[in-house]
């Protein structure tokens, strides 16, 4: 259930390592048959250095700096680590393990046992994919031992030296900086990654990294990835706006190209050989977003130049957004039912946006029509209903409208939860906006009071409440010594006397204006 809650395609075979016991023991007798394997005490081990020395083998192919490394060796063994007595020499591993009582076991030549960690790997893909796979795949901890153990025992099965064409080991995934751990409380589970964010996003998110480097689930990347499906679906939202509004057949469907629509054609083939390049390179695509990312940007001042104009080419737009919209199909970003068979009903049942537009087409003509009969009567209260009407009552229902000037109003069908959130920050935003002018217009006003409070002040008193600087004044109201009784110095005392004129000049023009108030 999780895998298709994330648009994961189902595996065509899924292996027990159970149903598999009789082909394992059989593998196995094949590798001691071949020498490269040896019983000992009703366990069987694999023997490093007789297939390290055979001419066409080589151990630790994935890592061969590895080779010998007995902590590396014992930690992939695990629970099968033998004891050194039973082993002919360090490095060799189990194939079959001799069961302690009370552990599972089934019966084999060599007694009562269970199979080994790596020989579990090889046997089932040996049995569904024959001697030799295209691609193998894992987190970049199993290169050693596990997989190359499974290299060694499958090529010693086989006598090939390519049982794995390519391994594609990825990096970890992390949790705000930390290796995900139930020890360490930051388990999380995909269902309640979803709680928070669309398969689509998490996608993006994992899209949006190499896949062999590690990737840490945090708000931030999530954010990162939000943001990237955000710019990327208003680009859709706009050219579907723009194939609703213009011709799509006919003569007056197909303009004559300028500089600017070979320019546009030109990105977007620029764009297929930078994208196709990514992906031959490493399966790289972040750099394939990134140039999704530079074409749609290409793409929105295209538009922007053209609408004003109403020359913007719909099938050139089109064609950019039916290749992106490959590419996400690609990836797996566009979760779609698998069918089989023809469609019923010729051509299939139509979508919810074919279906509703029509209607919401209507509405926006309608709507368009009354407010320009309302601006041409002042109608306030006819504006303030349509505008209603636009930022509270089809955001609900997952639609929004975009008011442009010379052109038909825009209609979008956006996510629900979306447009509630939009309109959430965008009030958010005008009450931090409110408050903000309410704030400087109190601080203006305090800024004001104290100027006028400053006026009255006769300038004998302006420094006298001020004994933490000064001890002494002479008639006038003039500090003469400072708060620890010492002379005031001649530079201080001039600038003080600067400041009593003009405290001295205030207070006469504030006396002045009172006296011709009466």
């Amino acid at each position: 259930k999780d895998m298709e809650a994330l648009n994961v395609q189902p595996a065509d075979c899924l292996t027990r390592v159970s149903e598999y016991v009789p082909e394992i023991v059989d593998y196995i007798q094949k590798i001691i048959t071949r020498e490269f394997a040896y019983e000992s005490n009703g366990s069987v081990y694999f023997s490093v250095s007789k297939f390290d020395s055979s001419p066409c083998h080589h151990y630790a192919k994935l890592v061969p700096e590895a080779f010998g490394d007995s902590k590396a060796l014992a930690e992939g063994e695990g629970d099968l680590s033998a004891a050194p007595s039973e082993k002919r020499f360090e490095n060799d591993f189990a194939l079959w393990k001799k069961s302690k009582p009370g552990e599972p076991s089934w019966p084999s030549p060599w007694g009562l046992g269970r199979p080994g960690w790596h020989i579990e790997c090889s046997v089932m893909a040996s049995a569904i994919l024959g001697q030799s796979m295209d691609i193998h795949s894992g987190g970049y901890d199993l290169k050693f031992p596990h997989h190359d153990n499974e290299l060694a025992q499958s090529e010693a099965y086989y006598d090939n030296d390519a049982w794995t064409q390519y391994f594609l080991h990825s990096g970890h995934l992390t949790i705000a900086g930390c290796k995900m751990s139930k020890s360490l409380k930051n388990f999380i589970t995909i269902q309640e990654v979803l709680q928070k964010h669309t398969a689509r996003q998490l996608r993006l998110a994992f899209l949006l990294h190499s896949w062999k480097d590690t990737l840490d689930y945090s708000d931030n990347t999530m954010e990162l990835a939000k943001s990237y499906e955000k710019t990327v679906n208003e680009f859709f939202l706009t050219v579907k706006h723009f194939m609703r509004t213009t011709p799509g057949t006919g003569v007056e469907a197909f303009t004559k190209w300028s500089k600017d629509e070979l320019e546009m054609n030109e990105n977007l083939e620029k764009a297929k050989v930078a994208i196709h390049a990514a992906l031959c390179d490493n399966i790289d695509t972040r750099t394939v977003l990134e140039t999704i990312r530079e074409l749609v940007s290409q793409s929105n001042v295209y538009i922007e130049k053209q609408r004003s104009t109403g020359a913007v080419n719909r099938q050139l737009i089109k064609n950019v957004a039916a290749y992106i919209t490959k590419i996400f199909d690609v990836f797996g970003m566009i979760s779609k039912e698998e069918s089989v068979g023809f469609p019923s009903g010729g051509s299939g049942s139509a979508d919810l946006e074919t279906l509703v537009m029509p209607y919401l087409n209507s509405l926006a003509d309608f709507r368009d029509n009354v407010r320009k009969s309302a601006r041409e009567i002042k109608a306030g209260d006819i504006l303030a209903e349509c505008d209603k009407l636009r930022d509270d009552v089809l955001p609900n229902l997952g639609v929004r409208l975009e008011d442009k000037e010379n052109e038909a109003t825009v209609i979008k069908l956006v996510d629900r939860a979306e447009l509630m959130k939009e309109r959430e920050e965008k009030k958010a935003l005008e009450e931090k906006k409110r408050l903000e002018k309410e704030a400087k217009k109190a601080e203006a006003a305090a800024k004001a009071a104290a100027l006028e409070a400053q006026k009255k002040i006769p300038p004998g008193d302006l420094f006298k409440n001020e004994t933490d600087k000064y001890s002494k004044f002479d008639d006038k109201g003039m500090p003469t010594h400072n708060a620890e009784g010492e002379e005031m110095p001649k530079a201080q005392l001039k600038k003080l006397q600067k400041i009593y004129q003009a405290q001295e000049k205030k207070y006469n023009d504030y006396m002045k204006s009172q006296s011709n108030e009466q």
